[in-house]
């Protein structure tokens, strides 16, 4: 799995300082409140986890599963929602955790579906920002760090569902996607 990847570029120390900064940040931004953790599988199951718990609030978690990219690595711009929240969300503080703004597609159309349901505000939390890829005018609260055009997986990214469980964020070998030699 390691000699698919190009090169580093987010390394678990990397991960875990910024992760820390982002939990404190939230943690003073909702001070005497219960926020709701939304977490958009499957790409964000990671970096919620280890968010979450460095967050010091009462909070509740939920996830959601929405799709734009098939097994693909380039957006489909239809959005499809597979798994929905299993709770209210009226009045609530919601956090929606997402592990990367690429288009900003899917966040777009999630953040418009989910303000229908009337919740006291919605925060985008990202991992990764790649505003080069922008297609939808949205930015994220709170981002991890920018990264470049390339093919990232890792720390809970994929492609084609493998490489998630990798410690660090790499870039993919374009031959690994393109089936090229």
């Amino acid at each position: 799995m390691n000699n698919d990847i190009l090169k580093v570029l987010l390394t678990e120390e990397q991960l875990d300082k910024r992760v820390t900064e982002i939990g404190q940040q939230l943690t003073e931004k909702f001070k005497g409140s219960e926020p709701l953790f939304v977490g958009v599988l499957k790409g964000s199951f990671v970096f919620m986890s280890d968010l979450v718990r460095k967050v010091d609030l009462k909070c509740s978690v939920d996830f959601m599963a929405v799709s734009s990219y098939g097994n693909g690595t380039t957006s489909t711009g239809a959005v499809k929602i597979m798994k929905d929240l299993s709770e209210d969300i009226a009045g609530r503080h919601v956090v929606i955790v997402e592990d990367i703004l690429d288009s900003g597609i899917t966040l777009n159309y999630l953040r418009g579906y989910l303000q229908n349901r009337k919740p006291a505000s919605i925060t985008l939390v990202t991992l990764l920002d790649k505003p080069a890829r922008r297609k939808a005018d949205i930015h994220a609260d709170f981002s991890g760090f920018e990264v470049p055009d390339e093919f990232v997986v890792g720390y809970g990214l994929d492609y084609a569902e493998k490489y998630r469980n990798l410690p660090f964020v790499g870039v993919l070998k374009p031959e690994v996607y393109t089936g090229g030699e």
